[in-house]
């Protein structure tokens, strides 16, 4: 199956790549996103006149314009293990301008199936969302305030959560993580 790519541009953020299948969405990464690429397999072709991709533009015009479009309004078919799309679900669910926490999405999953579930798992899963922006892995945050577990890094975080309003005065940068230095990723 070939996998068709386009670029966004974002005053706010820089570049995006979109990742389609020719029906859905599969892919959105920022250009020095620690996993671009993650979820899909071989090359992507370039081809900008898709229809999925100029619904997914327009969407991305709305959400940098501030407005709060439904992520499902958007065919997603990004590939993932069940329980990446249980937490996927979970983030889908965070509104606009909130935040909650990688233990929060972890109770959860847990109170739905039944099992046991665990923050550091959820960070994981969140890490590695290949849907980023759409599916707002930058809404979740540590349970002591810690901006964290970011595949664009912490400052793209801060943006996205200054853009939607969110009150950082309860949150902070950590001195040190995984998300800290997009630089120090090696892509």
């Amino acid at each position: 199956m070939t996998t068709y790519r386009t670029d966004y541009e974002s005053d706010l953020i820089g570049p995006l790549t979109l990742a389609s299948d020719g029906e859905a969405i599969v892919g959105c990464w920022f250009g020095n996103d620690r996993y671009f690429g993650y979820g899909v397999s071989g090359e992507m072709e370039p081809k900008d006149d898709l229809p999925v991709f100029d619904q997914a533009c327009e969407w991305l015009d709305r959400y940098f314009e501030g407005e709060a479009p439904d992520p499902r309004e958007l065919p997603l078919s990004a590939s993932a293990t069940p329980f990446q799309l249980r937490v996927r679900e979970a983030m889908l669910d965070i509104p606009y301008g909130q935040t909650t926490t990688y233990g929060d999405i972890a109770k959860r999953i847990a109170a739905q199936t039944g099992g046991r579930s665990s923050a550091r798992a959820v960070g994981g899963a969140v890490g590695h969302n290949p849907l980023c922006v759409i599916v707002p892995c930058h809404r979740v945050v540590g349970a002591d305030g810690s901006l964290t577990g970011f595949g664009g890094g912490v400052d793209m975080k801060v943006r996205l959560l200054e853009h939607e309003g969110v009150d950082l005065s309860r949150l902070y940068r950590p001195k040190r993580g995984t998300a800290i230095d997009p630089a120090s990723w090696g892509r």
